[in-house]
């Protein structure tokens, strides 16, 4: 039997209990799951109407097993951690004094480089597998990464003492490398599905759809690595404040995006997978674990990173860590990992 290391809950009704050392996921009395508790790096409940006994709860908090909510469209909505993981004091007054300071420019400048190149490099990607059966999608796909990864020494020259004066100039660069990288998936993705552009919350199409929900889960991943960084997930520097919203995980997922979901709903979409929509416009349950299957064994695959080969999932939670210990001033720079296939 494999070795469980993320619970994913999706059924609507289901309850999660906990028996004899394993979470057991049960559907009408049925039981549907199980994964010991020794080997369980978070549970994911996505779907209404799911309930855990208070003693899955503590299991989990003793054993430092994150719970994370999402919703049918993959927008996180709660998480559920050990009250001793957020008790770090010296790193979050840093954190907070940074937003001031250079180090708050820095850390935001940093951010958004490595999700230009990420981007950059997603498109050179795919150019590449294109080269000799559509030479004229390949250009095309090779143009366009020259353009998305020619906003890097716009973003270097921005001006700013703090992040409250460059934010939105460092926005609007995002912003323009964003559209030449979309536009790219037009030609990166097969002509049924019909892309429409980039859309976020309320999509209606199954790849903007599928693109939310992988974020979705995404999401609870960078809030981990964040909290067990030490960090504040609420006091972010590019997204700015806002009453329940973790900016720094907003922050801190962008280099992300395309590695760990992008290039997944890509590969979904080019091999023909199933991705279907239920009859009001979300995806569909086999959709929605087959995203969530996918997104995570994405970040158990290795990446080059400092001279080695280790797990994305392992690459994030290093970036955290020199996130705090840069913003601590134990570290001299904050260079978020960048994806280079």
């Amino acid at each position: 039997m494999p070795i469980v290391h993320e619970l994913v809950v999706e059924q609507f009704g289901a309850f999660i209990s906990k028996h004899q050392g394993r979470l057991r996921v049960t559907v009408k009395g049925e039981k549907v799951a199980e994964a010991p508790l020794m080997h369980l790096r978070q549970v994911i409940v996505a779907a209404k109407g799911v309930g855990l006994s208070s003693n899955v709860i503590a299991a989990c908090c003793q054993e430092g097993i994150p719970i994370h909510f999402v919703d049918g469209r993959g927008e996180a909505f709660a998480g559920l951690y050990s009250a001793g993981l957020t008790g770090t004091v010296l790193t979050r007054r840093q954190q907070l004094l940074a937003y001031d300071d250079a180090r708050g420019v820095a850390v935001s400048r940093a951010l958004a480089r490595a999700k230009i190149l990420s981007q950059a490099a997603l498109l050179r990607y795919a150019a590449r597998y294109r080269q000799e059966a559509a030479p004229e999608v390949h250009e095309r796909l090779a143009s366009l990464a020259q353009r998305v990864a020619g906003h890097v020494s716009e973003l270097e020259a921005l001006p700013g003492d703090s992040i409250e004066e460059m934010r939105e100039r460092l926005l609007s660069v995002e912003g323009r490398a964003a559209h030449y990288y979309w536009e790219g998936w037009m030609a990166m993705l097969p002509g049924e599905y019909g892309w429409p552009g980039r859309q976020g919350r309320g999509a209606q199409d199954v790849i903007n759809s599928a693109l939310n929900y992988g974020y979705g889960i995404l999401y609870g991943q960078v809030e981990r690595a964040i909290i067990l960084a030490g960090l504040d997930p609420y006091a972010g520097f590019v997204h700015a404040d806002r009453p329940g919203k973790p900016s720094l995980v907003c922050d801190l997922i962008e280099p992300y995006r395309a590695p760990a979901v992008d290039r997944v709903v890509l590969g979904l979409a080019n091999r023909k997978t199933t991705l279907a929509l239920d009859v009001v416009n979300r995806l569909d349950e086999p959709t929605r674990r087959l995203l969530a299957e996918h997104v995570l064994d994405r970040l158990d695959k290795p990446e080059r990173h400092e001279g080695k080969r280790v797990p994305l999932r392992v690459i994030l939670q290093d970036d955290a860590r020199h996130l705090a210990t840069f913003l601590r001033g134990d570290r001299a720079a904050f260079e978020p990992f960048t994806a280079n296939w």
